[in-house]
């Protein structure tokens, strides 16, 4: 049975992991932007950083919908390999509890 503690400190991962990914899903919206403005960029290592610390599902969603850095295969592979280990260890978390 999940104690009340566990499920407030699953409740903290999960809005962390949704802040994160809203978060990134901006951040990529406003670097596809400033490209198309020919504008000062995000660094691809600050993009990166940002999904390894929780946002790659919403950095992958921003992939998709504003059809940014959907070139570049190792933003694809990067992004789809850190959102699945996060996506795997809360659930790990989950059924391991």
């Amino acid at each position: 049975m999940v104690s009340r503690k566990d499920t407030g400190e699953m409740n903290k991962l999960w809005i962390y992991i949704g802040t994160m990914s809203v978060l990134l899903f901006l951040v990529m919206g406003w670097d596809k932007l400033s490209a198309v403005l020919e504008k000062r960029r995000i660094p691809e290592a600050t993009l990166f950083l940002m999904a390894a610390i929780g946002g790659a599902p919403g950095g992958l969603l921003g992939m998709i919908s504003f059809r940014h850095k959907i070139r570049k295969w190792y933003f694809w592979a990067g992004f789809i390999l850190l959102s699945l280990t996060w996506v795997g260890g809360v659930i790990w978390l989950i059924v391991s509890r």
